[in-house]
């Protein structure tokens, strides 16, 4: 079993690295989602710990879908992060009609060979979740996972059709099924029951008072882990 926790900063990162996070997904205007975080920040977080860091790569909150100029950012924002030798990345991209804009990602992954994708919430977005994971297994050499809450508004909500597609990602050998969203220390064991993930996606539940806003939950991460673990 994994822990991710969602970090925006050093302080962040040396926090749950302490406290027995596995990974982290770094991000910045959390309010808004999760932004790509700035190039400082990277460099800092990057730096201070020795697990491993997934790195949001978002130009903007408006929607998931991007054009050709958008595009450019967001493969100069990664050219960045090679060269602080991180290839990790958070991303995802949808065409108008809510299927995967499988172009951009074939574009992406010709461009950037060795990166290593979480392909984000856009996927709760799609119109055909089997669709849309059947177009990722075709990139699950750089897709490694993939960030959901099963369509719905948390995994809780979603936990039987998490359930189906833990299932089908085994069947298929594809990219991991990693719930993420409305996760809680109190829900955790329910939806890991249900859903026989490996890999869990934590954010605002294992902080103080439930606000990113406050430093992450010795006592929630805690409770977290002796559920998963």
């Amino acid at each position: 079993m994994q822990l991710e926790l969602i970090v925006q900063n050093k302080h962040d990162a040396l926090q749950a690295e302490k406290l027995g996070a596995d990974r982290l997904e770094l991000v910045s205007a959390i309010q808004e989602g999760g932004l790509t975080p700035s190039f400082g920040m990277i460099k800092t977080v990057l730096r201070s710990v020795h697990i491993p860091v997934q790195v949001m790569i978002r130009p903007h909150s408006h929607d998931f879908y991007y054009q050709e100029e958008e595009f450019a950012v967001i493969c100069e924002d990664i050219k960045a992060l090679e060269s602080l030798q991180c290839n990790q990345i958070v991303f995802g991209a949808l065409n108008e009609d809510l299927t995967i804009n499988e172009q951009m990602l074939h574009d992406l992954i010709e461009r950037f060979p060795g990166v290593d994708i979480t392909f984000h919430r856009a996927f709760d977005e799609v119109k055909d979740m089997y669709a849309a994971y059947k177009t990722l297994v075709k990139y699950k050499d750089h897709v490694k996972r993939i960030l959901t809450s099963g369509g719905k508004q948390s995994c809780e909500a979603g936990k039987e059709q998490l359930a189906h597609l833990v299932q089908y990602s085994y069947e298929t050998g594809g990219p991991i099924i990693m719930p993420g969203a409305g996760l809680t220390p109190d829900n955790i064991a329910e939806v890991k029951q249900t859903t026989k993930a490996e890999q869990y996606h934590f954010g605002k539940a294992v902080r103080e008072r439930q606000s990113f806003a406050n430093a992450i939950s010795a006592q929630a991460v805690e409770k977290v882990l002796s559920t998963l673990k």
